[in-house]
């Protein structure tokens, strides 16, 4: 096992990723665009998520694929970029056939990023515009750590952010993407390391590896005030699944999360996967590796996404880099 050439979702073949942010707001969208419609389903296992046309993606509906998906902040005016995307695909001729319409089929989730120091006072809702630009942006690289939904994220006691890593096994590829907001934390007490340290590759996000030691029984340490949270996911993979088969992958994903951020899944927490499959491996895929590696990837991606997080002007906490640098 080993990560893919760029350690990003994309290294799933079929998938592209864009960023827009707005550093005066503090606030972004991403979005995930397969080349084709690709299989996808979505797990919550949150208390509080915020979420655009996931019921149309249970395997008893009609729609089985997806043109694109959206992760954003501003909560539930953030469910607006999905809107900016579906119309800028709509424009290409892009989405399912109806007649002689085509309707674009664009899930979303949101995070909560409203009290974090930006000037949310707009005139007018702007995540239509931040969905519509980060799809234009759609490539095979793109940034990590306080980019697109990733921008105003925030943890316990630290900047949140963007994060994406992949693995590679035999012939099929698993990627995740996430934008880490939570109310919980993904370092150990007040020191450097990772709870995701054990799976970490490399020094992808600082390779110090795991804490020296912690007391379990204690109540972790979460956000305070009013700010609010949600960590909102999605995992792909280039192996063809069914709905059902995306829904289990998305299921085992959830495990890589609670194994990164401590607490994970709360009642105040939208803790969210997205899974995607673009079929293009030949290769048949084990469901249970499938399961396991998006565990994997999405525990490193949480990581890497506070790792790689940069401050700006209002912050309202510290990066990681500040705090253990």
């Amino acid at each position: 096992m080993q990560p893919g050439p760029r350690n990003l979702i994309t290294d799933v073949a079929g998938m592209s990723v864009g960023n827009a942010q707005d550093a005066h707001l503090k606030t972004g969208a991403t979005v995930v665009i397969g080349d084709r419609p690709f299989t996808a389903a979505v797990h919550v296992m949150g208390g509080a998520p915020g979420t655009r046309e996931t019921d149309l993606l249970a395997p008893d509906k009609l729609v089985q694929q997806a043109d694109a998906l959206v992760l954003s902040g501003g909560s539930a005016f953030g469910l607006d970029a999905a809107s900016g995307v579906a119309d800028a695909l709509r424009s290409r001729g892009r989405g399912f056939a109806v007649g002689d319409q085509v309707v674009p089929i664009v899930p979303g989730a949101i995070l909560f990023d409203l009290i974090n120091g930006g000037d949310k006072d707009w005139p007018e809702n702007p995540y239509k515009r931040l969905g519509a630009a980060a799809l234009a942006h759609a490539a095979d690289t793109f940034q990590l750590g306080s980019h697109g939904a990733g921008t105003g994220a925030l943890i316990a006691d630290l900047k949140g952010g963007l994060g994406s890593a992949s693995a590679k096994v035999g012939g099929v590829t698993v990627g995740a993407l996430v934008a880490v907001n939570a109310l919980g934390r993904v370092t150990v007490g007040d020191g450097p390391h990772f709870w995701a340290a054990p799976y970490e590759f490399g020094d992808e996000f600082g390779g110090l590896g795991p804490a020296p030691g912690f007391d379990a029984a204690a109540l972790p340490p979460v956000k305070g005030g009013d700010r609010a949270n949600t960590t909102i996911a999605i995992v792909a993979t280039d192996a063809a699944l069914t709905q059902a088969q995306a829904t289990r992958m998305a299921v085992a994903a959830h495990d890589g999360m609670a194994r990164a951020i401590y607490p994970s899944h709360t009642p105040m927490d939208g803790d969210l996967v997205f899974a995607a499959a673009t079929g293009v491996a030949e290769t048949e895929a084990d469901p249970l590796l499938l399961g396991h590696l998006a565990a994997l990837c999405l525990s490193r991606a949480i990581a890497r996404g506070v790792y790689a997080a940069t401050g700006a002007p209002g912050d309202l906490l510290p990066t990681y880099a500040a705090k253990h640098g």
